[in-house]
């Protein structure tokens, strides 16, 4: 082969046939932290912007939703929600990081993360709740021990009533 067809193919070669370092050749903007987990994400389940789903989302491990989907979302795993996502409906999962939009009440057993551009309405339960300044979160929160279920977590005294015939409030007048 002649040198020309290989230089040719070298597409990162110089005119004196060094080869450049792709990463001292561009030089890239600092990632933001959507960017970021966009990019740890690489290779795990991604529902992208385009998809819309109509139903119920089960996973096992992690998933980023960038998508529509109008339904429930329950999981052990731990879910991301993307910055052009729209969710319509409940979500109980392990962890949850919120970029985009929900409009339905969250259930997490450990962390529930509301980023700066993110939108939830509805109510939320977690054990560790980190709200970033931006954020926008209209509803109740409730912390939780994110060991027992959110309903044994509240402590009701317990009202004893004796079988007695009720007394008529002022005086018995009938």
């Amino acid at each position: 082969m002649s040198p020309i067809a290989e230089e040719s193919s070298n597409s990162d070669a110089d005119e004196n046939n060094h080869v450049a370092n792709r990463d001292e050749s561009r030089t890239s903007p600092p990632l933001t932290s959507y960017q970021k987990i966009m990019a740890e994400h690489s290779g795990k389940d991604v529902l992208s912007s385009d998809v819309e789903i109509k139903g119920s989302i089960k996973f096992q491990k992690e998933l980023l939703i960038d998508g529509k989907v109008e339904g429930e979302i329950n999981s052990d795993g731990v879910l991301t929600i993307g910055e052009n996502a729209d969710i319509r409906g409940e979500i109980k999962t392990k962890s949850i990081t919120v970029f985009g939009k929900v409009h339905g009440n969250i259930t997490v057993a450990e962390r529930c993360e509301l980023k700066s551009k993110c939108t939830l309405q509805g109510d939320l339960k977690a054990a560790r709740l980190v709200i970033e300044d931006g954020a926008t979160f209209i509803g109740k929160s409730e912390v939780t021990s994110g060991t027992l279920p959110a309903k044994s977590t509240s402590v009701r005294p317990e009202v004893v009533r004796h079988d007695e015939p009720i007394k008529a409030a002022f005086g018995g007048r009938a």
